[in-house]
């Protein structure tokens, strides 16, 4: 069965599995790396804000050259809970711009992006990064199969197999992303995603 587009929906789902994850954990040190990274786990999540932000912002004006020029910035005074506050709102405004964003639009990101790219590229953000934040609080979790072998699809069309490489989904797109080793695959240090759209005019 083919798998439909992604979209909204599976944004909203990322945002709400993240949140689900990390809410309870606002008492933690958050000041520690996040996973593998040089960032805090507080400045993890703020850059999964960030990031859902500027796919918003992205889809909406529809800019064909780069990325608009934008950051967002968590105020060094908000508490763990507004943060994760924050990438909520966030996650909203792409999943608005991506549920009323015609299929044929497209907007920048290293090339002209469809809506399904920037819903699967929020989607991995998300679940990534959530991942990072975990891995750094010390809680055992990683994406969901279903989000993440959609993800792989639309961002990672030539990622091997599943079951070539005896992995779900979830540990794939972590592969895929540098956070992880597979057998006989050592963890990558650098990679890049598909987002743009082939063939197609800005």
């Amino acid at each position: 069965m083919d798998q439909r587009p992604m979209d909204h929906r599976d944004l909203d789902a990322s945002v709400a599995e993240m949140l689900r994850v990390l809410g309870p954990h606002t008492t933690a040190d958050w000041t520690v790396p996040a996973g593998t990274l040089t960032w805090s786990c507080r400045e993890t999540a703020s850059h999964v804000a960030h990031d859902l932000l500027a796919y918003a912002c992205q889809l909406t004006a529809r800019p064909d050259d780069a990325y608009l020029p934008l950051d967002l910035t968590v105020r060094p005074s908000a508490s763990l809970a507004q943060v994760l506050q924050t990438v909520v709102a966030c996650g909203g405004l792409l999943s608005a711009a991506l549920a009323t964003a015609e299929p044929q639009a497209r907007a920048w990101h290293w090339g002209p992006t469809d809506p399904t790219g920037f819903a699967a590229m929020g989607v991995a953000e998300t679940l990534v990064h959530t991942h990072d934040i975990t891995s750094g609080l010390g809680l055992a979790w990683e994406p969901p199969a279903d989000a993440a072998a959609a993800a792989l699809s639309r961002l990672f069309p030539d990622a091997p197999s599943t079951a070539e490489r005896s992995a779900g989904p979830g540990q794939l797109l972590l592969w895929c992303t540098g956070r992880t080793a597979l057998p006989g695959l050592p963890r990558r240090t650098s990679w890049t995603w598909r987002a743009a759209v082939e063939g197609a005019e800005g």
